[in-house]
């Protein structure tokens, strides 16, 4: 027989004769070209993105210059200089014109707290070294001059003026604290105990024995404890009030530019420093001031000003617990799926379904955890083992657990899809080994697969942390509020509060963002809050990586690591 002739493979060599660019596309060097390209315009992306929340955040905290401008139509402003900018279609002489946007302050005197001015209507310009900015508790910060002090027993308008009235605030501060003290632990545990003697009669009520000798006698002694502690809280109102009235003899008198002239309690004014005399080392002062205050103190002013710390600590709660569920319950079904069920169309369907509940809308996980667990649940606790409350509802409303649950259910997908295939990169033989050293199962499972997988288990647990940490749409509807004065921890029993609603920095960021009605004002707390968000997101992952490498170290085989 005749043989074939034998077929003539394409070269893929290059002729050295060849044009350049011929040259370049057999090696394939347009395409590294383009990946190189691209992954270069990703990392520019997002080191652009972080350094605009960085700048935005921190750099607002920063304390500016006050400058006295005025207007050709003869007003005075005094102000801080946030931004510049060309006026669009703006034509004078022939050029573009430009403006600035000022923080004029005085929200109670004027309206508004920020003004814009054209650069052709400001007629005189001025640093003035005695100019302040107050910042107060209600109205946001004050600009303006020092008057005098009034205290009990003097006034004070003199050189030394500035320092005393320094001194004052630090005493005003502590005079307040004690006031929140006894309103927030004294009074706080007076309300606790008469609502907790209100429950125990609601009890007796619901038990039906409220007519026999010895209910009627349970409730005499209950509502006598009531009038005990309803007299303790007004011998405590009193005290409130004369310790307010003493802090109220403690006033500061300020000036505007205009001539305007307030007094205020100090202990109202949060700090007060003058930026125009200051050195850098005052203003790295009042900056490392403003950032101990944004991380440690309970918003203000609609949350525009003041700290976030209620956020932060209900965003690292709520993941912790979010993750303590999630993990568990991944592990376990994707060790059925990968372990122990029959392969087949049955397990196959099942896996289609945990890919496709990754891509469900959050909002809908949110629906289904206001119904379900809110609703469905929370309501029989309620009625189990809360009755004596309702219908205030205790579980039967949105909280912290459940919030924590419904996230649990968004990003289970995520454990399980990282689970299955961990457990798929462990050799076969190492499971053939353990079973034909006499171990069962079980025994192989718990002891030899699942802390070799243990890796890929925790790389699935980071991956859910950062998506958890981020949601918002389903908070909205399971637990998450504007403002929350009550923490879920705290020192009174049971100590864990999973029923309480919390704040979340997510929520924070639009709320603040879009729903607050002072926006210039809001921005910087919208910066600042994005880029806290982002370390705690990336505090939380690099905890879990360092876990996951010393895993990865611990049970690193020579087959797989």
């Amino acid at each position: 027989m005749a043989a074939h002739p034998r077929r003539k493979t394409p070269s893929l060599r290059v002729r050295r004769d060849a044009p350049v660019w011929v040259q370049a596309i057999r090696r394939g060097d347009p395409f590294v070209w383009l990946t190189g390209s691209a992954l270069t315009a990703s990392m520019l992306m997002i080191v652009g993105i972080l350094l605009l929340i960085i700048v935005n955040g921190m750099g607002s905290m920063w304390p500016k210059e006050l400058v006295r401008i005025e207007t050709d139509e003869g007003t005075p402003f005094l102000g801080q200089i946030e931004r510049r900018e060309t006026i669009p279609g703006y034509v004078e002489e022939g050029g573009g014109g430009e403006r600035f946007l000022m923080r004029i302050a005085n929200r109670d005197l004027y309206g508004i707290d920020f003004r814009w001015f054209d650069e052709s209507e400001v007629v005189a310009r001025e640093k003035p070294e005695d100019a302040l900015v107050a910042e107060r508790l209600e109205w946001g910060p004050f600009n303006g001059f020092l008057v005098e002090l009034r205290l009990p027993g003097e006034t004070i308008a003199a050189d030394g003026i500035w320092d005393r009235f320094q001194r004052e605030i630090d005493a005003a501060h502590d005079r307040y604290g004690r006031i929140e003290e006894v309103e927030e632990e004294e009074v706080g545990r007076i309300n606790e105990e008469i609502e907790s003697a209100r429950l125990a009669i609601r009890e007796i009520e619901l038990e039906g024995i409220a007519d026999t000798p010895e209910g009627r006698r349970r409730i005499a002694a209950l509502r006598e404890e009531v009038d005990r502690w309803t007299a303790e809280y007004e011998q405590l109102r009193e005290r409130l009030g004369e310790l307010r009235r003493a802090d109220e003899e403690y006033r500061v008198v300020l000036r505007s530019v205009r001539g305007e002239v307030r007094d205020y309690a100090i202990s109202h004014i949060v700090r007060a420093y003058r930026p125009n005399e200051m050195g850098i080392p005052g203003k790295v002062g009042i900056y490392l001031s403003r950032l101990w205050e944004f991380v440690s103190q309970d918003p203000r002013e609609s949350n525009t000003e003041g700290g976030i710390f209620p956020a932060i600590f209900g965003t690292v709660l709520m993941t912790l617990i979010m993750t303590i569920a999630v993990v568990p319950l991944g592990v376990l079904a994707a060790l059925y799926l990968r372990e122990y069920a029959k392969q087949g169309p049955i397990v196959s369907a099942v896996r289609i379904a945990v890919n496709n509940l990754a891509g469900v809308p959050s909002i809908v996980f949110g629906l289904f955890g206001l119904g379900f667990f809110a609703y469905l649940v929370g309501g029989a606790i309620d009625s189990t083992f809360y009755p004596e409350r309702l219908p205030s509802p205790t579980f039967g409303g949105g909280g912290l657990l459940w919030a924590s649950l419904t996230l649990a259910l968004l990003t289970v997908p995520v454990v399980i899809v990282a689970t299955e295939e961990a457990l798929a990169a462990v050799p076969t033989g190492i499971r053939e080994g353990s079973i034909a050293c006499g171990a069962s199962k079980f025994q192989t499972v718990t002891r030899i697969v699942l802390p070799s997988a243990a890796p890929g288990i925790m790389t699935g647990a980071i991956l859910a942390m950062a998506r958890g940490a981020g949601e918002v749409a389903p908070l909205m509807i399971t637990g998450v509020v504007k403002l929350a004065p009550e923490l879920p921890l705290d020192g009174t029993f049971p100590y864990l509060h999973l029923e309480r609603k919390f704040m979340h920095l997510g929520f924070h960021i639009y709320d603040v963002g879009f729903q607050s009605p002072n926006v210039e004002a809001a921005k910087p707390m919208v910066y600042a809050t994005t880029l806290l968000l982002i370390l705690i997101v990336v505090l939380l992952n690099l905890t879990a990586i360092i876990v996951r490498n010393k895993l990865r170290d611990k049970y690193k085989t020579g087959a797989f690591g």
